[in-house]
């Protein structure tokens, strides 16, 4: 069973970027079929996601977000990353990656909390 886990900063001023990093452990994220997203959860709301980005390198982006994040990988570490432009205090939320077929999410981080604030 692949291990994911989060790491970046946990504190960004607004209108800087995020940047956050997940590390794939005990599997690839070059796995068939596989596609690796991340997801945020803002204080009292529900799930958001973000983006993901696919075994082969295939990006997809939520509308409301597109304009602003960029998800990459490297596959020789085994990680993939998440940049969120222009941030706001709206953008403070834990935030998850996590991995699965088809939107089935069978491996997550266990999240990191970014809060941004001046």
């Amino acid at each position: 069973q692949a291990q994911l886990q989060e790491s970046g900063p946990g504190l960004v001023k607004p209108s800087q970027t995020l940047s956050l990093t997940c590390t794939v452990s005990g599997g690839s994220i070059t796995t068939k079929n596989y596609a690796w997203s991340w997801i945020r959860q803002p204080p009292g709301k529900g799930l958001e996601w973000m983006g993901s980005i696919t075994y082969s390198g295939l990006t997809a982006y939520s509308p409301s977000l597109k304009s602003r994040t960029s998800i990459s990988r490297d596959t020789s570490k085994n990680q993939f990353t998440l940049q969120l432009n222009s941030v706001t205090p709206e953008d403070t939320a834990k935030y998850y990656c996590g991995g699965g077929v088809s939107g089935n999410y069978d491996v997550w981080g266990q999240g990191t909390q970014v809060t941004v604030s001046s």
